[in-house]
């Protein structure tokens, strides 16, 4: 069927479509990479986040991994129920604070993460972070000019590169992050 002038938006030009295929290419890699994640590793890719962190923490109660990975205490709550369920976290009253909770990664978490692929993010971030200032300030600026152009400036978001809710997002720092990189500071992302 032939595309009739009254079915094209009256705003559309051949920029504003490219920037819509840009978006959507952007939106596809990340939905192909989160179910790269899954399929290769059985865990999503902010469970595979949270499984991390906790990996690089040691043992951590549950409020300060929370902070950790810049998610709501109740989100990471309910992905640590879903790692723990699979025996690739493991949890435990504090001995001297029976109000805290531990936890830990287990050997098999441990054996997960051995194999696990990279997350997205930390391809992003190595290659944001080559760029030069006033590049990444023009990407920045660019992105942040996106998010209020589509009205989600209000939308509790944690810097990870995963498809699904928002609320099951969670921040990467690698033990080499320099200062003023990733901060591990609450975000007060919500949902789970």
């Amino acid at each position: 069927m032939p595309v009739l002038e009254r079915d094209v938006p009256c705003h559309e030009t051949p920029r504003s479509r490219d920037a819509l295929v840009a978006l959507r290419r952007i939106i596809r890699s990340i939905d192909l990479h989160s179910r790269a994640i899954l399929r290769r590793s059985g865990v999503t890719g902010p469970q595979l986040v949270v499984l991390n962190r906790l990996a690089r923490l040691g043992e951590i109660s549950v409020s300060e991994l929370a902070a950790a990975v810049n998610l709501a205490q109740g989100t990471v709550t309910g992905i640590l129920d879903r790692l723990v369920g699979r025996g690739l976290a493991d949890r435990r009253r504090d001995e001297r604070d029976k109000r805290r909770v531990l936890v830990r990664v287990t050997q098999a978490g441990d054996e997960l993460l051995a194999g696990a692929p990279p997350l997205l993010q930390e391809h992003f971030l190595e290659r944001f972070a080559g760029l030069e200032d006033w590049e990444q300030n023009q990407i920045l600026s660019s992105l942040q000019r996106v998010v209020a152009m589509m009205e989600a400036s209000s939308m509790d978001a944690a810097p990870i590169l995963a498809s699904g809710p928002l609320g099951d997002h969670a921040a990467v720092r690698g033990p080499s992050c320099p200062p003023g990189g990733i901060t591990d500071h609450p975000a007060g992302s919500e949902g789970s």
